[in-house]
């Protein structure tokens, strides 16, 4: 059985995201119950994919005015470079390498869709960001601000 599953406590209710976040816990799940020929193509699939999502969300960090210097973004870069890294060690016959990192790999997504994503579409739905022009319509107020000062 696959370390992570799509399961309702993952959708964060914004369709241009959730259909990403479930294309890659099935990647995921994939990829754990490939055979070795099956599992660096796999992989390569994985970060394909991963490259495209965590672009978007960072897009839409970026458009939105959404903490210039964030960890987000910076744990997008760190597991890119895992994945990437991936690559090598599964082109250099380290099978072993990659198998490992998938359990961790899903333990980390689950937790971050649930924290860092989360906050990211409250931020995207407060601001009324637009996903076909990449704008933000509104500025994001921090609540309970004194509006006064």
């Amino acid at each position: 059985m696959a370390t992570l599953q799509w399961n309702e406590k993952l959708v964060l209710n914004l369709p241009e995201l959730d259909g990403i976040h479930e294309d890659f816990v099935t990647l995921l799940a994939q990829a754990e119950a490939a055979s070795d020929t099956e599992l660096l193509p796999l992989w390569r699939d994985i970060v394909s994919h991963t490259e495209m999502h965590f672009g978007l969300e960072d897009s839409w960090m970026h458009a939105s005015g959404f903490a210039p210097d964030n960890c987000h973004l910076h744990q997008h870069q760190a597991v890119l470079d895992i994945l990437r890294e991936g690559i090598t060690k599964g082109q250099s016959g380290n099978l072993a390498a990659l198998r490992a990192i998938l359990p961790d790999l899903a333990t980390w997504f689950d937790y971050h869709a649930k924290t860092m994503d989360a906050a990211l579409v409250y931020h995207l739905q407060s601001t009324d960001f637009d996903f076909a022009t990449v704008t933000a319509t509104t500025t994001a107020t921090t609540e309970g601000a004194n509006p006064n000062e």
